[in-house]
């Protein structure tokens, strides 16, 4: 159903709190995403003897390892939030991305935050107001529940006067 008409209200928008927690859970999954992979890879190694590949492991140096946690920090959200509107760590917490309408934001806008991610400093952005990659990207984290409900109450609303067809 199409949220025309209703605008996204400010009070829905989710605490620092939540936020701050959003962030920590959301570090904690791409650590072990990259303890994972790297798992994997060892495994790999050992099993098939691919003594190529660790020693490109080897060779990556902290660029290298670098470049390859943020690769994995971007495509985290990228696939989280483009697929489901939500990170696990938001899955956790309850609260979802949305548009300025209270619609899942559309792709663009999420692989737009997901590059806003790198701004220096983007991390504590939102610890005085909505962050960059928020702002930038002109989405809104909100409590999911209340928004369905402000939606539905929304559409109600709207529904009377209206004429009924029995």
């Amino acid at each position: 159903m199409s949220n025309s008409g209703y605008i996204l209200d400010d009070r829905l928008l989710a605490s620092v709190g939540i936020r701050f927690l959003n962030y920590i859970l959301d570090t904690v999954f791409v650590i072990a995403i990259f303890m994972g992979l790297c798992l994997f890879a060892g495994v790999l190694i050992g099993l098939f003897e691919l003594t190529g590949l660790g020693e490109w492991m080897d060779s990556l140096g902290n660029w290298g390892w670098n470049l390859v946690i943020f690769a994995i920090y971007f495509f985290y959200f990228l696939i989280t939030e483009g697929l489901f509107g939500r990170s696990l760590a938001k899955f956790i917490t309850g609260t979802i991305v949305v548009n300025e309408y209270g619609e899942k934001a559309d792709f663009a806008d999420i692989v737009k935050r997901c590059f806003c991610r790198f701004i220096p400093f983007d991390m504590f952005s939102y610890l005085g107001s909505r962050g960059w990659h928020d702002s930038l990207s002109d989405t809104y984290v909100v409590n999911k529940k209340a928004l369905v409900e402000e939606i539905k109450t929304f559409h109600e609303f709207n529904l009377i006067g209206s004429n009924e067809v029995i």
